[in-house]
């Protein structure tokens, strides 16, 4: 499998090559040249196999040629056995055709667990097979920082920085990064807003010298390999409850669409997925793109769900490929109009190719706060705020006869304040997460500047672990 670049001036690499580089050098994110297949007959016969087992089904096409098929195997089951259910990605049904697909159950409790676990491990095979080093920054609006933080602690071969937008995370995802007392580590709360953080990695990406002063690299969702290990979850779903021979629709919490496109690469391998609904919530741009093709910038406001608290959805960029028939240079013209003017204009046939496949809602917070409650009173289900959001938005544009899978992105007790002023009781804490609140935080606050984060992580990249 060879992978291009959405902006057309990348070189094009293998699978080895984009999980070290991450972002593109040309500014675009990494994609696959073709998407493989996978028939209703392939489909049939993941039935009955171990998440595991499909994982190693659905995504061999992508790393095929740089892994040991032997190898991989290995990688896979190491990777899902550190999830507490033996189904790792459960189904809970909530209705007559409304299913929640839990994707909590990992050592961090949301469901970046599912890709970050793997993640971690592919880069310690290859850095070890290359003898090479790496560092690792990432932007967190919450739980993306500590699922990498715990996929890669301690592992000889990675040094790891995570920006988090400074007092913009509920305080558990904030402690699952800071409490982590391990050498190469380092937690960075920055003085603004999601967007920001992001910002900085693609400045730090940006910049040749400095990228490959610190041979730099990603695990936030504009590295590929964490889009292709959350397509597993998608097929695993879908086959669960009778794909190929009966469609299924996904409603899927989105901010930064790393999530929802996943489910939109299924598509594209062939899975029947009949609608991908999208949640917003009062960050609504990705809302109002699919609405009105309105896609302009407005300033983020904090919310209950503040792992979706973005404006700028990194992963759109992917979606936006297609939509221009992989046209790169094209997406580099529509991307610097975005950025400069704050809003982007794909015109009304693109729109409607988009509008296809997908639909979306907007709840603000009393909206997730009456969901989560409603929710609990009906079924005693308890959603975090963001899996409420999916819920609310599943509910408000059903598929008729079509089952709805919601994607549960995050155990509720990550979220407690919130669904303590939602139900008027705390919920159950997991032990693995009261632990957090036991230990001492270790983090440093900077301002918005790139000189000034790029200092810190050149200190971090000489440690030695």
């Amino acid at each position: 499998m060879q992978y291009i670049s959405t902006r057309g001036d990348a070189p094009t690499l293998d699978f080895e090559g984009v999980l070290l580089a991450g972002l593109a050098n040309d500014g675009g994110l990494y994609v696959p040249a073709a998407w493989p297949h996978l028939s209703a007959s392939a489909l049939r016969a993941l039935r009955g196999q171990t998440y595991a087992e499909t994982a190693f089904a659905v995504t061999w096409p992508f790393v095929e040629g740089c892994i040991d098929a032997a190898a991989y195997k290995r990688i896979l089951e190491e990777t899902y056995a550190t999830f507490e259910h033996p189904a790792v990605t459960p189904l809970v049904q909530l209705g007559p055709d409304l299913w929640s697909l839990e994707l909590f159950h990992g050592p961090t409790l949301a469901f970046k667990d599912v890709a970050l676990q793997l993640l971690g491990r592919l880069f310690d095979h290859v850095l070890a097979k290359r003898g090479e080093t790496i560092a690792i920054v990432g932007a967190t609006s919450g739980d993306t920082g500590s699922a990498a933080i715990e996929a890669c602690r301690d592992r000889k071969n990675i040094r790891i920085c995570i920006l988090h937008p400074d007092g913009r995370t509920s305080e558990a995802q904030r402690r699952q990064m800071t409490t982590v007392d391990a050498p190469n580590v380092m937690n960075i709360a920055i003085e603004g807003d999601f967007d920001a953080c992001q910002d900085l990695v693609k400045a730090m990406f940006a910049d040749r010298g400095f990228r490959e002063e610190v041979n730099l690299s990603a695990v936030n969702s504009i590295n590929w390999a964490r889009v292709m290990a959350q397509i597993v979850y998608y097929v695993y779903a879908a086959v669960r409850l009778g794909a190929p021979d009966r469609p299924v629709a996904f409603a899927v919490p989105t901010g930064n669409f790393g999530n929802v496109f996943a489910a939109y690469a299924a598509t594209r391998m062939g899975v029947p997925i009949q609608r991908l609904v999208i949640g917003s919530n009062a960050n609504d741009i990705l809302t109002r793109f699919f609405e009105a093709a309105d896609m302009s910038m407005r300033p983020v406001a904090p919310t209950l769900s503040p792992s979706m608290d973005i404006q700028v959805s990194s992963n759109f960029e992917r979606l936006l490929f297609d939509l221009y028939d992989r046209d790169g240079h094209a997406v580099a013209r529509a991307m610097r109009e975005f950025r400069e003017t704050g809003r982007l204009s794909v015109g009304a046939n693109r729109h409607g190719v988009a509008t296809q496949l997908f639909r979306a809602a907007r709840f603000d917070d009393a909206a997730t706060l009456e969901g989560i409650r409603a929710l609990q009173a009906r079924s005693g289900y308890l959603a975090d705020p963001h899996t409420a959001v999916g819920l609310l938005a599943a509910e408000a544009l059903p598929e008729a006869d079509c089952a709805m899978i919601v994607a549960a992105t995050a155990h509720p007790a990550k979220f407690a304040a919130a669904i303590r002023q939602a139900t008027g009781a705390d919920p159950i804490m997991p032990d693995r997460l009261k632990a957090v609140f036991e230990k001492k935080e270790t983090y440093s606050v900077m301002p918005n500047d790139l000189k000034t984060v790029q200092a810190a992580v050149r200190k971090m990249a000489g440690a030695t672990a």
